[in-house]
């Protein structure tokens, strides 16, 4: 059996009848097709669309997609069914109110089993009859046709409570990687690499499979058998093969090169594949995958290659700081495994899903009033439609794969990465898809050259930490090497962009043979990465943008540094500098004592102010020493008889030496008396991590609780307003955008097809 479409029609088996293909549609008939064949269920013992009178107004509709009956006869007298099936539209993110939706139902027709769906994630909840409790227990699966007939087997699956945890999910991977270091001899990071690889094979197939088998043993020995008769000795190995699909598949998130293969033996892979079969990457959440990931790099990587991971800790405190809103463009030009964007990408996600939610929430008090509980069944059965409807709807604002979603936008248009280690910009890709997608805008590239969407006045917020310690050499010089030339993205970014991008490729274009620290103003104050990067980024932001980022801490104040604090605030101002433990920070593999420190670039106005500030405090105090340094001058200048020793010419210089220095010094001062503002200072003894990585007490988040209240006391930066109201006009649904002075900025958006 197979589903059939045709003509934007869906054929529904269990109707009898072609239905129009909507996209939760094709959902349930695929996942009947998938009752059907891997778990042996005939029709007779379904049902589609089953109302129950017994759910409460407010509940959301009391209907099922898909009803699992134990025989032909408990169907036909509704006698409570064994299985209820929920499904949403592919790619919709499911959440808890969706699981509560569909378990009303099911605890109410009295079923055991609860299943709920959207091809990407299944899970299955065990059903307390009657009753809807405070949590869902998560169960490992629902029985077969012939299980479904035993009592006890029943009862065995519902006692098997679905223990797939991170800690549980990074604890199997780094056994994976150990498999390929003792098998194949390679190093941590070309292991990491080969779990990589096979663990895109998994997503890949159990993505792309209809029947959502995993990606098991038995299946790769099986398709494998398969390939083998047509195999021509010339040929890939079949896992090869697999890969190549799998390249094929990802090609647009430049995940793997053109000329790559597996380097681990085919012993070796199996091994893998029967160690990560017992789980579906396509139907595991985004969080467990996404966190498991990254404690898995967290040890693969603690100490190697030279550089260090933020703790979370850090990273949710410099996020919280910045607060980033939906619409700010976002970048981190060293991302290494990508945690800034990540967090940033959830951070606003969040919020998104949160407006989502409220606008149900409306939608549920509009329509379920007092006069629902005075219609009859049937009108009652059209009023849920109608909220089902639009609530599938507005779950079309979380499907990536809606151009006008606004998870969509959010995940290509606003988040946008870097790394200078091919094997880190790879690894950022693949946390962030591990984390639900939000990848698009990582590239591998020198964090201090402009790349595609990465260059300057672009960006609302800068969030990083870039390497300590090193230097750029100065004989370091900007090659052909460094050009973009791929021509299709080239024309894809101009179009994108405009005139901006090819001024951004003017940097590396018209550079070169010239030094790399030539292109930054304090190349000539010091060679520090750390120095650079702090220019980079400012560089990067619009005016009035803002930045978090980690350095060394005393950078910004130390005595052989003056130079670079000066520069800093005559383009920004600092709005917080933190202290944190060097502990935080001995767990990831660092040894140098780091602050966090936020500024906010001047916007157009600030920048008019300071600069005027600085003429003003230029002429006052050249002013006062004009006549000396005119004389000093002078004597330097005398020629013949009159000229001066050799000796005085000496004195005059290290005197106008001096006299330029102390001016420098007053100018500086009557500055920061002009374009005085407070700069805040915390220190934190305990920063969720110790130096073993253990979860201590965490005194960042109140100080970002606190810092919250400071910078809305004292307007620091004026947060976008762009807030998106939802209208329901004749049973549809429209999108309303809002700012704060003008109200609505465009006319009722539809943003679903």
């Amino acid at each position: 059996m197979e589903v059939q479409i045709k003509d934007n029609k869906i054929y529904a088996p269990l109707k009898e009848k072609w239905l129009v293909l909507k996209p939760e549609e094709k959902v349930r008939q695929d996942y009947i097709v998938r009752l059907i064949k891997s778990y042996g269920y005939d029709l007779k013992k379904m049902e589609q669309e089953l109302q129950d009178n017994n759910s409460q107004r407010g509940q959301d509709r009391a209907m099922a997609d898909i009803v699992i009956f134990k025989n032909e006869k408990d169907k036909l007298d509704r006698k409570s069914p064994v299985i209820v099936v929920e499904c949403k539209a592919e790619h919709i993110t499911i959440h808890e109110e969706d699981y509560f939706q569909g378990y009303n139902y099911a605890s109410w027709a009295g079923a055991d089993f609860f299943v709920t769906t959207n091809q990407k994630e299944t899970r299955i909840f065990k059903v307390v009859k009657g009753h809807i409790p405070k949590s869902l227990e998560e169960i490992v699966n629902i029985p077969t046709a012939d299980e479904i007939k035993d009592d006890k087997k029943i009862n065995a699956l519902l006692k098997q409570t679905k223990a797939f945890t991170r800690d549980e999910f990074s604890k199997l991977l780094f056994k994976c990687h150990n498999i390929i270091r003792n098998n194949d001899k390679l190093s941590p990071e070309a292991a990491f690499d080969e779990i990589s690889k096979i663990l895109f094979i998994k997503i890949r197939y159990e993505r792309s499979n209809s029947e959502g088998q995993i990606f098991s043993l038995e299946e790769f020995k099986k398709a494998k058998k398969y390939d083998d008769l047509y195999r021509a000795e010339t040929d890939l190995p079949f896992y090869q093969k697999l890969f190549e699909l799998t390249k094929k598949d990802f090609k647009d998130d430049d995940l793997f090169e053109d000329s790559e293969t597996i380097r681990i033996r085919e012993n070796s892979f199996e091994a893998i594949v029967k160690e990560l079969e017992i789980y579906n990457l396509s139907t595991t959440s985004d969080d467990v995958k996404g966190i498991a990931f990254e404690q898995f790099l967290g040890r693969t990587f603690r100490g190697e290659l030279g550089q260090f991971f933020t703790p979370r800790t850090v990273v949710d405190f410099m996020v919280d700081v910045l607060d980033p809103q939906e619409g700010e463009v976002i970048c981190d030009p060293c991302c290494g495994s990508g945690g800034f964007l990540i967090k940033a990408f959830e951070f606003v996600r969040s919020k998104i899903e949160d407006e989502i939610q409220e606008a149900k929430e409306i939608i549920k008090a509009q329509y379920y009033t007092d006069a629902y509980d005075k219609m009859s069944e049937a009108k009652k059965a059209e009023v849920d439609e109608t909220v089902t409807d639009l609530f599938t709807k507005l779950n079309a604002e979380l499907d990536i794969n809606n151009s006008k979603s606004r998870l969509r936008v959010l995940s290509y248009d606003c988040i946008f990465g870097t790394d200078a280690n091919p094997r880190m910009s790879r690894t950022a890709k693949m946390n962030m898809i591990m984390h639900g997608d939000g990848h698009g805008g990582v590239h591998h590239n020198d964090g201090l050259l402009n790349v595609n969407g990465i260059f300057e006045n672009r960006f609302d917020i800068i969030l990083t930490n870039p390497p300590f310690g090193a230097r750029v050499e100065k004989s370091l010089k900007i090659t052909e090497a460094d050009k973009y030339t791929d021509a299709a993205r080239i024309l894809k970014y101009r179009e994108r962009y405009g005139k901006a991008y090819d001024e951004a490729l003017k940097q590396v274009n018209n550079n070169i043979g010239k030094s790399l620290i030539s292109l930054y103003k304090t190349g000539s104050m010091s060679t520090l990465t750390e120095v650079l990067f702090i220019e980079r980024c400012l560089n990067l932001l619009k005016p009035g943008g803002r930045m978090g980022i980690v350095l060394p801490e005393g950078v910004l104040n130390n005595a052989n540094l003056q130079k670079i604090r000066d520069f800093v605030e005559s383009k920004a101002k600092i709005v917080l500098i933190t202290s944190i433990p060097q502990d935080v920070f001995i767990a990831s593999g660092a040894t140098v004592k780091p602050s966090l420190l936020f500024f906010k670039k001047f916007t157009e106005e600030e920048t008019k102010e300071y600069k005027n500030i600085s003429a003003k405090a230029e002429k006052k105090v050249k002013a006062k020493v004009a006549d000396e340094i005119t004389e000093i001058n002078r004597k330097l200048l005398l020629k013949g008889k009159e000229a001066i020793s050799a000796d005085e010419k000496k004195q005059l210089k290290v005197q106008l030496k001096q006299i330029n220095e102390k001016m420098a010094d007053e100018i500086k001062a009557e500055i920061k008396e002009a374009f005085n503002y407070q700069i805040p200072i915390a220190e934190v003894e305990k920063a969720g991590i110790s130096t073993t990585g253990a979860k201590i007490e965490n005194e960042l988040e109140p100080l970002a609780e606190e810092f919250k209240k400071y910078r809305a006391e004292n307007h620091l930066w004026k947060n976008v307003f762009s807030e998106v109201k939802y209208q329901v006009i004749e049973n549809n649904i429209y999108r309303i955008p809002l700012t704060e002075n003008s109200g609505v900025v465009s006319e009722p958006e539809i943003f679903y097809n």
